[in-house]
């Protein structure tokens, strides 16, 4: 744990864990395993990273559908005036400098969310996605690669390893 980084109440952190300087977990967040949140990302409650997820710098879980300051009539919200949702990042999956994951969403295992990109919508695993709102662009191997077509398979060029894609959904070959 790097100095400035802010880890709250309740959060649980996983065992081989990076965190980054300035970052901020929010209480009870889930961190799993060798997770890698770098310098001044943040993290807000109810986000729940699974084991190997890498978080770049400056990018930011939110966890408020609908933030508002205030109330209509002029009061200053309060946590009892709004139910906080999750970001949720599977195994493996990488989220970029500065991209925004806007909460509720998933973030499917092996996934790379591109540097800046700002993701309104669940993510698919090994799906690369870019750009605001994100889309997808390709495919990531488990080596972070994007993936290489031939024919009707998915090749990572640095494992090796075979997809075969069906339905908008990477599965392994056989």
């Amino acid at each position: 744990m790097w100095h400035l980084a802010q880890v709250r109440e309740d959060a649980r952190l996983g065992a081989d864990c990076t965190i980054g300087r300035g970052a901020y977990i929010g209480p009870g967040v889930e961190v799993g395993d060798a997770c890698k949140v770098q310098n001044y990302a943040l993290v807000y409650e109810p986000a729940r990273l699974a084991d190997g997820v890498f978080i770049g710098p400056g990018a930011v879980l939110t966890n408020d559908e609908f933030p508002r300051a205030a109330n209509p009539d002029g009061t200053a919200k309060s946590a009892e005036d709004w139910d906080a949702v999750a970001v949720t990042i599977e195994q493996g999956a990488s989220v970029g400098a500065r991209a925004v994951c806007i909460a509720p969403v998933t973030i499917g295992a092996w996934a790379l969310v591109a540097a800046g990109a700002v993701v309104t919508t669940d993510v698919p695993p090994h799906a690369l996605v870019v750009g605001v709102p994100a889309r997808r662009i390709g495919w990531v191997g488990r080596a972070g690669r994007p993936l290489v077509s031939e024919g009707e398979d998915w090749v990572c060029p640095v494992s090796g390893e075979r997809y075969r894609e069906t339905s908008g959904r990477l599965h392994p070959a056989v």
